[in-house]
């Protein structure tokens, strides 16, 4: 559902900006042509701005280290780079590039189960799906729907992800969750099973405490993020004692979506700070990546490719 929504809205897109520079072009205004075609096309880019202003201004007394001009700056020319290529093209386009890969031999190998976030698809993941089968890792990357539905309707989803992989592999999977999954990864945790079901949980720029952009959500699963929302506390109070301890939590004081920065990490687990990365360009880090492979005891190698 979500890959073709996004088609329509890219194709969309390209098409009203394509539409609009050929009538303003005939009607004499070259420049209201490619001025309003490119206003289309990267008008994006000034949202993303107005959320780097937002989380800059909203950082209050957050522990983390306040990000100066240069950083966020940084960070912008990086998720303007990240977002179109998640958005309009490896989710829409390229979601099923990379099936789950569960071989004959998957025995006793440990398996990765990846988890994106809000308004995502599996497409996000294609370059780690990529690399973990050129490392004949066993991994399962799941689609999360209904897209706007609440967090708790993703559930089954995930537990029928584990069970293959405990299945195929007969061992606890990683999992890396970006996002929203990683709220989805605690939520299904609390209600199936004690610590055996999870080897160990990455997230990536998770809102585990919410996030004050979520103050302007409609859909359900982004009401549960909001700051102090009901929701978290429920879930915070249905965990065991010393599950954090269980996660390596990613976060960025330059992340336009889960803001303030700290939100992203929880007490008692192995938090990570990323300077001066956005949101979803942080699923493209290497730091993750170089977390996972120490997990996996594979040999550590950079995380190229797009």
């Amino acid at each position: 559902m979500l890959a073709r929504l996004q088609q329509a809205l890219t194709l969309g897109a390209l098409l009203l900006a394509l539409a609009w520079g050929v009538l303003a072009w005939r009607a004499g205004h070259p420049g209201w042509a490619l001025g309003g075609g490119f206003l289309i096309v990267f008008g994006y880019a000034l949202v993303l701005a107005l959320e780097f202003a937002l989380l800059h201004r909203v950082h209050g007394d957050d522990p983390a280290p306040r990000a100066t001009p240069a950083q966020l700056l940084r960070a912008w020319a990086g998720e303007v780079l990240s977002a179109p290529l998640v958005f309009c093209w490896r989710q829409p386009f390229r979601s099923h590039r990379f099936p789950d890969h569960l071989p004959a031999a998957a025995q006793g190998r440990r398996g990765v189960l990846l988890v994106h976030g809000f308004v995502c698809n599996r497409g996000l993941w294609n370059p780690w799906m990529q690399r973990l089968k050129a490392a004949g890792v066993p991994f399962v990357a799941v689609n999360l729907e209904p897209v706007f539905g609440a967090i708790d309707d993703t559930v089954g989803i995930l537990e029928q992800a584990v069970q293959r992989l405990e299945r195929s592999t007969g061992l606890a999977p990683v999992v890396v969750a970006h996002s929203m999954g990683g709220l989805v990864l605690r939520r299904w945790w609390a209600e199936h099973g004690g610590d055996s079901r999870v080897h160990h949980a990455l997230t990536i720029g998770t809102p585990h405490h919410g996030t004050w952009l979520a103050r302007f959500a409609m859909s359900r699963n982004a009401r549960q993020m909001q700051r102090h929302a009901p929701w978290l506390q429920a879930l915070a109070q249905r965990e065991p004692a010393g599950r954090a301890a269980r996660f390596t939590c990613f976060y960025s004081h330059c992340d336009n979506i889960v803001f303030p920065p700290s939100t992203a990490t929880l007490e008692g687990a192995d938090n990570h700070h990323l300077p001066a990365v956005a949101h979803v360009h942080m699923a493209d880090h290497p730091a993750p990546w170089a977390a996972l492979q120490r997990l996996l005891g594979l040999p550590l190698q950079s995380a190229s490719g797009r």
